[in-house]
């Protein structure tokens, strides 16, 4: 049985500095993804925790910030988190979990939906880590048909 320690040490895994390029699907019909670049830190808290801030640039929002916390909940046994950006004033709350492989881990969230900010909507981000020094985040929104749909793709590399 894998402790509690392990899960918190998988986080670890997400510690330093890193690179992203990303494309990001446009809600309006017929648009080809936008493309965008920046930069993540990211921090351990006395490895329990971990926080992410990412700089960078969203498509139509300009220059923004994000913060994303991480940390593994003993109680739930569930992957726990919060993410925020200044382009928007919601707190997305995360819970998630591994893969069997314990080489993606999906976190799931309710924010606002993406074509009617009055509603909201089920969104899941995917890290899949792809040796040590690259990633990918997959976020997904499940859309009126049932059907889980990527909205956007980041690939990280880790600076040297």
């Amino acid at each position: 049985m894998k402790t509690e320690l392990h899960k918190h040490d998988w986080l670890q895994k997400l510690v330093g500095e890193w690179t992203y390029e990303a494309e990001a699907i446009m809600m309006e019909p017929n648009q080809p993804p936008q493309k965008f670049t920046g930069t993540e830190n990211v921090r351990s808290l006395d490895g329990v925790w971990l926080l992410a801030e990412g700089q960078g640039e969203m498509p139509g929002c300009g220059t923004a910030t994000t913060v994303m916390t991480l940390g593994y909940d003993p109680q739930k046994q569930r992957y726990v988190g919060t993410w925020i950006g200044s382009m928007m004033t919601y707190l997305c709350v995360y819970e998630g979990e591994l893969d069997a492989a314990e080489n993606v881990l999906t976190l799931n969230t309710e924010a606002p939906a993406m074509t009617d900010e009055r509603k909201m909507a089920k969104y899941k981000d995917a890290i899949e880590f792809i040796g040590d020094d690259r990633r990918v985040l997959t976020s997904y929104v499940l859309s009126d048909d049932g059907e889980w749909h990527w909205v956007m793709r980041t690939n990280y590399r880790r600076k040297q």
